[in-house]
């Protein structure tokens, strides 16, 4: 008998219906001999709406009071699937996460977890019942109800999966697997049948959003297992686990993009030490995280450089007025911003032992007139930043180029 944890994203809970499947789905799981822990989200567009009724009170609603509407998108989830599986002729029991008890610490709207109480689990399993519990939510050391962020019932499964200790966390959503790339630009993109934690956490920074970023460092850290899965099929979907030698064998995994990009330039500061370490200092100041960066290179005293980066689309339109402020503070001439742009990247555990990955990407690219604006890499990843309406050549050109297509 194996201890499951199966959680269920809001699409696989959208209706009525859907919840009715989610119910056969788990008892069918329970009486193949499996003791079964359901995690859900809210169903699909509860939460834009719950938030919306916030918003329409006051335009800046108090987080704590937020994190309170919010989390009942997922308790009537919870319920609503209970509820179905009775009717299926099953037994269940929901559970909210301050019964389970999730403890985060009291970063309302994104909290992180702490530590989860397994008892009242185990407790409702050993009775023959399936436990049903409320995703994306927990308590704080106050009492205070927190969420955890967009996503996060991705990560309540894993961690619950972590805590209980069972055997896999099985995600089932709206696609049937982890895919090579994304298949409505590259139509030749194919299921990928085993990917490792590494390459899985690369590909969802990068821009994949099967799964929430959290989620899978969870599970790396604590070695869950992980299923991606459709709820619309029995069909095996994406094994995330730890690499073998078979992955590392494999080059290049997977090809990723990411919209949300913005590059920034800081044209013409001092060319001396300190400068760049000043510009940074106080963007970080402002919690705006920074990814591309590429200075220009100068020679001779009194040079002046460019300093080129990137910062989240999103974060842009707050982070200007502020960068003009350093901007003029360092001396630049000027500061251009282009948010016409998109990262590509390649992710592979084969690139460690593999020379020329790079280069190759880069002719890739040269090849059908798409020039790099920046480019950044880690042991098992290549990102490169180009013009946003090159995204769909770019990503086919790599997706191509590296046999992806090939079974």
């Amino acid at each position: 008998m194996a201890l499951l944890v199966q959680k269920f994203g809001g699409t696989s809970v959208g209706s009525i219906e859907r919840i009715r499947n989610v119910a056969r789905r788990a008892l069918a799981s329970q009486r193949a001999g499996n003791d079964v822990v359901v995690i859900v989200s809210a169903m699909s567009g509860e939460t834009n709406r719950l938030l919306g009724l916030a918003h329409g009170v006051t335009q800046v609603p108090d987080a704590r009071e937020m994190d309170v509407i919010a989390a009942t998108g997922e308790q009537v989830a919870a319920a609503l699937l209970a509820l179905a599986i009775h009717a299926e002729g099953g037994q269940a029991r929901s559970l909210l996460g301050h019964q389970v008890k999730i403890l985060t610490d009291g970063a309302f709207t994104k909290a992180r977890i702490k530590t989860i109480e397994g008892s009242k689990i185990f407790e409702t399993v050993k009775k023959g019942q399936i436990a049903v519990v409320a995703g994306f939510q927990g308590v704080d050391e106050n009492g205070d109800i927190t969420t955890l962020g967009r996503g996060g019932s991705d990560t309540t499964g894993v961690a619950v999966a972590a805590a209980i200790g069972a055997s896999a966390c099985e995600i089932y959503t709206d696609v049937d697997g982890v895919y090579t790339t994304d298949p409505n630009i590259c139509p030749s993109a194919r299921k990928i049948a085993k990917i490792s934690y590494e390459e899985m956490l690369e590909l969802a920074s990068l821009g994949a959003k099967v799964l929430q970023i959290r989620s899978v460092e969870i599970a790396m850290k604590y070695g869950v297992p992980v299923h991606v899965r459709s709820s619309f099929s029995d069909a095996e979907g994406t094994w995330v686990t730890s690499e073998d030698k078979t992955l590392e064998d494999v080059v290049v995994a997977g090809v990723a993009y990411d919209k949300n990009e913005a590059r920034v330039v800081v044209v013409g500061v001092e060319d001396k030490p300190g400068v760049v370490a000043s510009l940074f200092g106080q963007i970080a100041e402002k919690n705006i995280s920074v990814d591309m960066i590429i200075q220009s290179a100068t020679s001779g005293r009194g040079q002046r450089a460019d300093v080129t980066f990137t910062v989240a689309k999103t974060d842009l339109a707050r982070a200007r007025p502020f960068l003009e402020e350093i901007g003029k503070a360092l001396g630049a001439k000027e500061l251009r911003y282009d948010e016409e742009v998109v990262k590509v990247s390649i992710v592979g555990l084969g690139m460690r032992s593999h020379a020329g990955v790079a280069a190759k990407m880069f002719k890739l690219l040269a090849d059908e007139g798409i020039n790099i604006q920046a480019i950044s890499t880690s042991e098992i990843k290549v990102s490169c930043l180009v013009a946003a309406k090159y995204t769909e050549l770019a990503v086919r050109t790599l997706h191509e180029g590296f046999g992806l297509s090939k079974a």
